[in-house]
Protein backbone atom coordinates (compact mmCIF):
# COMPACT_ATOMS: atom_id res chain seq x y z
CA UNK A 1 0.00 0.00 0.00
CA UNK A 2 1.52 3.50 -0.82
CA UNK A 3 2.33 5.92 1.18
CA UNK A 4 -0.54 8.76 -1.19
CA UNK A 5 -2.94 5.42 -0.39
CA UNK A 6 -2.44 5.65 3.31
CA UNK A 7 -3.10 9.50 3.36
CA UNK A 8 -6.09 9.28 1.82
CA UNK A 9 -7.08 6.71 4.25
CA UNK A 10 -6.35 9.19 6.87
CA UNK A 11 -8.02 11.78 5.65
CA UNK A 12 -11.02 9.98 5.34
CA UNK A 13 -10.83 8.60 9.02
CA UNK A 14 -10.40 11.52 10.10
CA UNK A 15 -7.15 11.15 12.21
CA UNK A 16 -3.36 10.87 11.06
CA UNK A 17 -1.30 8.55 12.85
CA UNK A 18 2.02 9.60 14.11
CA UNK A 19 2.90 5.47 14.30
CA UNK A 20 2.08 3.98 10.67
CA UNK A 21 2.86 0.92 12.34
CA UNK A 22 -0.16 1.58 14.72
CA UNK A 23 -2.23 1.90 11.84
CA UNK A 24 -1.11 -1.15 9.89
CA UNK A 25 -1.78 -2.99 12.82
CA UNK A 26 -5.47 -2.11 12.96
CA UNK A 27 -5.65 -2.96 9.25
CA UNK A 28 -4.05 -6.41 9.72
CA UNK A 29 -6.71 -9.15 9.29
CA UNK A 30 -5.84 -12.21 11.21
CA UNK A 31 -5.78 -14.19 8.64
CA UNK A 32 -2.83 -12.34 6.85
CA UNK A 33 -0.94 -12.12 10.31
CA UNK A 34 -1.33 -16.23 10.58
CA UNK A 35 0.85 -16.61 6.91
CA UNK A 36 3.09 -13.69 7.37
CA UNK A 37 3.55 -13.42 10.99
CA UNK A 38 3.29 -10.37 13.02
CA UNK A 39 0.45 -8.90 15.14
CA UNK A 40 -3.43 -8.66 14.13
CA UNK A 41 -6.12 -6.53 14.58
CA UNK A 42 -7.99 -8.08 17.02
CA UNK A 43 -7.01 -6.78 20.28
CA UNK A 44 -7.07 -3.14 18.79
CA UNK A 45 -11.00 -4.36 17.88
CA UNK A 46 -11.40 -5.41 21.19
CA UNK A 47 -10.45 -1.82 22.35
CA UNK A 48 -12.36 0.11 20.00
CA UNK A 49 -15.76 -1.92 20.71
CA UNK A 50 -15.37 -0.54 23.99
CA UNK A 51 -14.77 2.53 22.91
CA UNK A 52 -17.46 2.97 20.26
CA UNK A 53 -20.37 1.58 22.95
CA UNK A 54 -19.08 4.27 25.59
CA UNK A 55 -18.86 7.38 22.68
CA UNK A 56 -22.11 6.17 20.65
CA UNK A 57 -23.87 6.22 24.33
CA UNK A 58 -22.86 9.72 24.90
CA UNK A 59 -23.66 10.60 21.81
CA UNK A 60 -27.45 9.39 22.19
CA UNK A 61 -27.85 10.81 25.45
CA UNK A 62 -26.75 14.09 23.99
CA UNK A 63 -28.94 13.48 20.84
CA UNK A 64 -32.21 11.86 22.93
CA UNK A 65 -32.05 13.50 26.37
CA UNK A 66 -35.79 11.96 26.97
CA UNK A 67 -34.57 8.55 26.37
CA UNK A 68 -34.77 5.93 28.63
CA UNK A 69 -31.72 3.25 29.49
CA UNK A 70 -33.97 0.83 26.91
CA UNK A 71 -34.86 3.19 24.44
CA UNK A 72 -30.93 3.84 24.29
CA UNK A 73 -30.11 0.77 24.22
CA UNK A 74 -32.24 0.02 21.48
CA UNK A 75 -30.78 3.02 19.41
CA UNK A 76 -27.35 1.92 19.96
CA UNK A 77 -28.18 -1.24 18.59
CA UNK A 78 -29.38 -0.15 15.29
CA UNK A 79 -26.39 1.96 14.99
CA UNK A 80 -23.26 -0.25 16.06
CA UNK A 81 -24.61 -3.14 14.42
CA UNK A 82 -22.39 -5.16 12.16
CA UNK A 83 -24.00 -3.97 9.33
CA UNK A 84 -24.03 -0.52 10.55
CA UNK A 85 -20.16 -0.93 11.02
CA UNK A 86 -19.56 -2.03 7.47
CA UNK A 87 -21.40 0.45 5.89
CA UNK A 88 -18.70 2.96 7.41
CA UNK A 89 -16.11 0.69 6.71
CA UNK A 90 -17.09 0.76 3.22
CA UNK A 91 -17.34 4.40 3.53
CA UNK A 92 -14.08 5.00 4.83
CA UNK A 93 -12.89 2.60 1.84
CA UNK A 94 -11.17 0.43 4.48
CA UNK A 95 -11.48 -2.62 2.52
CA UNK A 96 -9.07 -2.43 0.15
CA UNK A 97 -6.29 -1.08 2.32
CA UNK A 98 -6.85 -4.43 4.70
CA UNK A 99 -4.15 -7.04 4.77
CA UNK A 100 -5.85 -10.18 4.54
CA UNK A 101 -4.19 -13.73 4.02
CA UNK A 102 -4.61 -15.31 0.34
CA UNK A 103 -7.63 -17.44 1.22
CA UNK A 104 -9.51 -14.53 2.58
CA UNK A 105 -8.74 -11.67 0.17
CA UNK A 106 -9.88 -14.37 -2.66
CA UNK A 107 -13.42 -15.84 -0.57
CA UNK A 108 -14.07 -11.98 -0.65
CA UNK A 109 -12.98 -10.74 2.75
CA UNK A 110 -12.40 -7.44 1.66
CA UNK A 111 -16.08 -6.91 1.16
CA UNK A 112 -17.54 -8.90 3.85
CA UNK A 113 -19.66 -6.77 6.58
CA UNK A 114 -17.87 -9.10 9.23
CA UNK A 115 -14.44 -8.35 8.37
CA UNK A 116 -14.90 -4.62 7.79
CA UNK A 117 -17.51 -3.94 10.76
CA UNK A 118 -14.12 -5.41 12.94
CA UNK A 119 -11.70 -3.30 11.10
CA UNK A 120 -13.75 -0.04 12.13
CA UNK A 121 -13.55 -1.03 15.29
CA UNK A 122 -9.79 -1.60 14.86
CA UNK A 123 -9.32 1.32 13.63
CA UNK A 124 -11.28 3.06 16.34
CA UNK A 125 -9.09 1.39 19.51
CA UNK A 126 -6.06 2.60 17.33
CA UNK A 127 -7.32 5.91 17.16
CA UNK A 128 -7.76 5.44 21.09
CA UNK A 129 -4.45 4.75 21.77
CA UNK A 130 -2.33 7.03 19.99
CA UNK A 131 -4.84 10.31 20.43
CA UNK A 132 -7.20 9.11 23.47
CA UNK A 133 -10.96 9.50 24.10
CA UNK A 134 -11.65 12.85 22.79
CA UNK A 135 -10.10 12.37 19.62
CA UNK A 136 -12.77 8.96 19.56
CA UNK A 137 -15.42 11.33 20.19
CA UNK A 138 -15.01 13.24 16.96
CA UNK A 139 -14.36 10.10 15.32
CA UNK A 140 -17.65 8.43 16.31
CA UNK A 141 -19.73 11.37 15.46
CA UNK A 142 -18.18 12.02 12.05
CA UNK A 143 -18.59 8.20 11.23
CA UNK A 144 -22.39 7.45 13.19
CA UNK A 145 -23.55 11.48 12.96
CA UNK A 146 -25.93 10.86 10.07
CA UNK A 147 -27.24 7.87 10.95
CA UNK A 148 -27.19 9.04 14.51
CA UNK A 149 -29.47 12.45 13.00
CA UNK A 150 -31.56 9.68 11.05
CA UNK A 151 -32.82 7.77 14.06
CA UNK A 152 -36.26 8.63 14.27
CA UNK A 153 -37.31 10.26 17.98
CA UNK A 154 -40.66 8.47 18.55
CA UNK A 155 -40.85 6.06 21.12
CA UNK A 156 -43.59 3.71 18.78
CA UNK A 157 -41.19 3.19 16.16
CA UNK A 158 -37.59 4.50 16.18
CA UNK A 159 -37.15 3.36 19.78
CA UNK A 160 -39.11 0.27 19.69
CA UNK A 161 -37.48 -3.44 19.37
CA UNK A 162 -36.99 -4.07 15.90
CA UNK A 163 -38.59 -7.41 16.57
CA UNK A 164 -41.46 -5.62 17.89
CA UNK A 165 -41.97 -3.72 15.35
CA UNK A 166 -41.64 -6.71 12.85
CA UNK A 167 -44.27 -8.67 14.64
CA UNK A 168 -46.87 -6.05 14.50
CA UNK A 169 -45.98 -5.12 10.52
CA UNK A 170 -46.52 -8.88 9.70
CA UNK A 171 -49.71 -9.29 11.90
CA UNK A 172 -51.41 -6.49 11.03
CA UNK A 173 -53.31 -8.19 7.92
CA UNK A 174 -53.82 -10.89 10.52
CA UNK A 175 -50.70 -12.78 9.05
CA UNK A 176 -48.68 -15.43 11.68
CA UNK A 177 -45.60 -13.89 13.43
CA UNK A 178 -41.77 -14.26 12.40
CA UNK A 179 -39.95 -16.95 13.86
CA UNK A 180 -36.22 -16.94 14.32
CA UNK A 181 -33.89 -19.48 12.63
CA UNK A 182 -29.79 -19.85 13.99
CA UNK A 183 -28.28 -20.75 11.04
CA UNK A 184 -24.77 -21.05 12.15
CA UNK A 185 -22.35 -20.30 14.74
CA UNK A 186 -18.76 -19.10 13.58
CA UNK A 187 -15.59 -18.32 15.08
CA UNK A 188 -14.13 -19.43 18.77
CA UNK A 189 -16.19 -20.64 21.41
CA UNK A 190 -15.22 -17.09 23.56
CA UNK A 191 -15.98 -14.94 20.69
CA UNK A 192 -18.90 -16.33 17.81
CA UNK A 193 -20.81 -14.60 15.47
CA UNK A 194 -24.51 -15.92 15.33
CA UNK A 195 -26.33 -15.91 11.61
CA UNK A 196 -29.99 -16.05 12.04
CA UNK A 197 -32.68 -15.84 9.54
CA UNK A 198 -35.73 -14.19 10.50
CA UNK A 199 -38.89 -16.19 8.34
CA UNK A 200 -42.48 -15.50 7.76
CA UNK A 201 -43.83 -19.66 7.13
CA UNK A 202 -41.17 -20.87 4.52
CA UNK A 203 -40.13 -17.03 3.26
CA UNK A 204 -36.58 -15.18 4.84
CA UNK A 205 -37.81 -12.07 5.47
CA UNK A 206 -34.07 -10.75 6.82
CA UNK A 207 -30.80 -12.13 7.58
CA UNK A 208 -28.46 -10.97 10.74
CA UNK A 209 -25.13 -11.87 12.57
CA UNK A 210 -24.27 -10.63 15.61
CA UNK A 211 -22.25 -11.85 19.07
CA UNK A 212 -25.34 -13.02 20.89
CA UNK A 213 -28.57 -14.69 19.18
CA UNK A 214 -30.28 -12.08 20.65
CA UNK A 215 -27.90 -9.54 18.76
CA UNK A 216 -28.34 -11.51 15.73
CA UNK A 217 -31.86 -11.92 15.92
CA UNK A 218 -32.35 -8.04 16.51
CA UNK A 219 -30.12 -7.54 13.55
CA UNK A 220 -32.57 -10.28 11.44
CA UNK A 221 -35.70 -7.83 12.25
CA UNK A 222 -33.65 -4.61 11.28
CA UNK A 223 -32.70 -6.61 8.00
CA UNK A 224 -36.37 -7.82 7.04
CA UNK A 225 -37.94 -4.34 8.27
CA UNK A 226 -36.07 -2.23 5.47
CA UNK A 227 -36.69 -4.79 3.17
CA UNK A 228 -40.14 -4.50 3.91
CA UNK A 229 -40.84 -1.17 4.32
CA UNK A 230 -38.41 0.13 1.47
CA UNK A 231 -40.48 -2.96 -0.91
Amino acid sequence: MSSVDLDGLQERVGHRFADPDRLQVALTHRSWAHENGGTDNERLEFLGDAVLQLCSTQALMARFPEAREGELSRLRSRIVSTKALAVVGRALQLGPALRLGVGEDQTGGRRRDRVLACATEAMLGAIYEEAGLPACREAVLRWLGPRIDALEAQPGKGWKDPRSRLQELTQAGGGDTPSYRVQRADGPAHDLVFTVDVCLGDDVLGHGEGRSKRAACRAAAEDALSRLESA
